[in-house]
């Protein structure tokens, strides 16, 4: 039950409370907190990636739209100084 304990505060960030004594217990709190972030972030990337993705497009497609509606300005400013 400790160790369940000891790695659960670890992964929330809140430190352990209790430290490890012997280098086997030191080397496994280390890996077991790199998993623990791990696991976090490709949580995080699974959820929002999605909605991230379609922000992205979203602006892509913006940025072309703009882009567009400016090279058609720029046209017609050409044309009309032409005449």
């Amino acid at each position: 039950m400790d160790s369940f304990y000891f790695i659960s505060l670890i992964a929330t960030t809140q430190g352990p409370t209790l430290i490890p004594k012997t280098d086997v217990g030191k080397i496994f709190a280390a890996i077991i907190t790199f998993v623990s972030v791990g696991a976090v972030i490709s949580a995080l990337v699974f959820i929002f990636g999605p909605l991230l993705g379609t922000v992205v497009s979203e602006g892509f497609d913006y940025i072309k739209k703009e882009e567009r509606k400016l090279k058609r300005e720029f046209e017609k400013d050409t044309r009309s100084r032409r005449r």
